[in-house]
């Protein structure tokens, strides 16, 4: 049994190593020396995951119920300050605490033990749970040296920082396995989980052929097919060719829904299991009947008309299992489907495009589901119409799809494109600063920032106070203070973690940031509950935006 200790030992060189090629040969020697199921744990553990892909908010741990349970444990709670001041990051914190107990304990956890307690303390449900999950949690940083903290703690708040990417994960287990990348990307691409993808790789022997990934139903989601952004219609064609569709962007909810006879389960974009927030979608796709299909849609929120309503509306019924019944009533919502993944037990994500809406309408025509609203095929002309149409009728733009395009699960392919009526971006609170007058109390002026590829960080573009309610300013201050990690001269850094749409006139120059850029009048759109960090538009995103831009404001004072 490998020992955690020795996982921590890894992680902490690989936080010391540059080269992305020695970081991947390190990773994948370390993988390929552990037993199989220990390999598919820290393979997940690696980059930041507790458990499974999809199941980590049955877990309900934050970092400052960690650093409740560590500080009053060593001591450390009127030192927080100085503490987070003096550490590099949130795990570097909790290790700092526990060197102030008297000794370390002797490492003895093992990396299957820690796995297994993360499942328990994930399965734990009912009366008080929350509190048992905390004493679960306090007993296993008991035995942990300060190492093996540092690293219990970066696990279960995401936050690695050691420059193992999931796509350099991608590169190590084909080392681990000596198997294509390509051949071990397709692999992840069907089982979303790189625990899963390790399993697979190690399942055989080297030249023996990958197993298919069959489309079950009852067991797994796979991860959804991202969009290019595009400045404008024209641009779209310019991308893809005269060779496309252009469908309704809804602003509501990504679901993909899984169906057999007798079954339906739903999966949010961040593959959470949502069916029973969702009881009527379920009775729509029953209308499937014995025929099993993956479906990929939009679930919008609507008024007692029909109309589109905002996207925080829809968010209401996210999560939700009690009240269901009135909720349903109080706020229904309608779905619109726009892929097929597979059907009747075949999967349909390498054929083009134009196969699967012929299969996608022939399915849903006969079940009476809905698609969203498509043009095949316009002119540049009849595209922008189509484009004004979708605004008019209140949705986000159009997505633009090459006709000739494969699904790629997970992958923000080059065949889709979309186009929004409005300059948005997915960026990341990475600090807030403390209001006053009417917002004293409330963390309300946010440092947005845009992920950084090359860094694996986050590099901030600007900031905003504009956007919220009173109460999402309340709620988002709990947010905040729940992931804090330093605070001074009022500002509060915190944990990159909350996910925002921010609507923006222009990008200027700017030498008051680290990009060189700045957004200008930026403002919240909405709160991205549905998207994680390692989701949010990345710094080139936001240079390729810039360099579109037609004139350039001089730079200004943010």
């Amino acid at each position: 049994m490998a020992s955690f200790y020795d996982f921590a030992l890894v992680c902490q060189e690989l936080g010391q190593t540059q080269s992305r090629l020695q970081m991947a040969e390190a990773v994948g020697t370390f993988l390929a020396a552990l037993p199989i199921d220990e390999a598919e744990i820290a393979a997940r553990f690696m980059v930041g995951r507790a458990i499974e892909q999809g199941e980590e908010k049955r877990l309900q741990i934050s970092g400052r119920a960690i650093w409740k349970i560590v500080a009053e444990m060593t001591g450390a709670m009127d030192q927080s300050e100085d503490i987070f001041a003096a550490a590099e990051d949130f795990g570097e914190a909790v290790a700092t605490a526990l060197r102030l107990r008297a000794s370390d304990p002797e490492p003895s956890l093992t990396i299957a033990e820690v796995d297994r307690i993360f499942h328990e303390i994930a399965e734990i449900e009912g009366r008080h749970a929350s509190n048992r999950k905390l004493d679960a949690l306090h007993a296993l940083f008991e035995r942990c040296s300060a190492i093996e903290g540092k690293y219990l703690a970066k696990i279960l708040v995401r936050e690695m920082r050691h420059g193992v990417s999931e796509g350099m994960m991608l590169e190590a287990i084909a080392r681990m396995a000596n198997r294509p990348l390509a051949e071990v990307r397709r692999v992840h691409m069907l089982e979303a989980d790189l625990g899963r993808t390790v399993r697979i790789l190690r399942g055989g022997a080297a030249a023996s052929p990958i197993p298919a990934a069959k489309p079950s139903p009852a067991v797994k989601p796979l991860k959804p097919m991202l969009a290019q952004p595009a400045a404008d219609v024209a641009e779209a064609f310019a991308m893809l060719g005269p060779d496309i569709a252009f469908e309704h962007k809804l602003d509501g909810a990504r679901v993909q829904i899984h169906h057999a006879a007798g079954a339906t389960r739903i999966f949010s974009r961040r593959m959470n299991e949502i069916t029973p927030s969702l009881p009527e979608v379920a009775e729509m796709i029953a209308r499937l009947g014995d025929r099993s299909a993956i479906l990929d849609g939009e679930v919008v929120a609507v008024d007692p008309a029909g109309r589109p309503l905002a996207f925080q509306e829809l968010m209401r019924r996210f999560g939700r299992v009690r009240d269901i019944d009135r909720l349903r009533i109080e706020q229904p919502i309608r779905l619109y489907l726009f892929d097929v993944l597979a059907i009747d037990g075949a999967l349909t994500i390498d054929r083009p495009y134009s196969e699967r809406i012929a299969i996608l309408d022939e399915a849903t025509q006969s079940a009476g589901l809905e698609t969203v609203r498509r043009v095949i095929k316009p002119t540049l002309p009849e595209a922008e119409r189509f484009f004004r149409d979708a605004i008019a009728a209140g949705y986000e733009g159009v997505v633009a799809k090459a006709l000739g395009s494969a699904y790629m699960p997970g992958v923000r392919g080059r065949g889709w494109v979309k186009v929004k009526h409005a300059r948005t971006l997915d960026l990341v609170i990475v600090a807030a600063d403390w209001g006053y007058g009417r917002r004293h109390g409330w963390l309300s002026n946010y440092h947005l920032a845009a992920r950084n590829e090359q860094t694996g960080g986050y590099t901030e573009v600007g900031k905003t106070f504009k956007g919220l309610t009173d109460d999402q300013f309340r709620e988002m201050t709990e947010r905040l203070i729940a992931l804090k990690v330093s605070e001074a001269h009022g500002t509060v850094v915190v944990r990159p973690q909350v996910v925002v749409e921010v609507g923006y006139n222009d990008i200027q120059r700017s030498p008051q940031y680290e990009a060189g850029m700045a957004l200008r009048f930026a403002r919240i759109v909405r709160i991205r509950d549905d998207k994680g960090p390692h989701e949010a538009d990345t710094i080139e995103s936001v240079a390729r935006d810039f360099e579109r831009q037609l004139v350039k404001p001089l730079a200004a004072k943010v």
